[in-house]
């Protein structure tokens, strides 16, 4: 399990800004409470997360519907599943 360096968070910080102000701030606070916990899996299921469309990006973390192809892995459940405990 390697944990991310400074720049390695800042970078990732960097890609979760979003258009939407929501979708930042479930980001961000996602990022607040993990990010110095994330392992290689929780950033490469972030970063194929952050590939989403702001619209619908949004529509998954509120729950309004659920991953599907690519997105739809336990990995990126997990992470989707602990934002929105937050």
């Amino acid at each position: 399990m390697n944990l991310l360096s400074n720049l390695e968070r800042a970078r990732l910080r960097w890609r979760a800004r979003r258009g939407l102000l929501e979708n930042d701030l479930i980001l961000t606070r996602f990022l607040d409470t993990y990010e110095t916990t994330l392992t290689d899996v929780d950033v490469s299921a972030l970063t194929l997360l952050l590939q989403m469309d702001d619209n619908a990006l949004l529509d998954v973390l509120l729950a309004r519907t659920q991953l599907e192809g690519d997105y739809d892995t336990p990995d990126i459940r997990r992470l989707v599943t602990q934002m929105q405990k937050l």
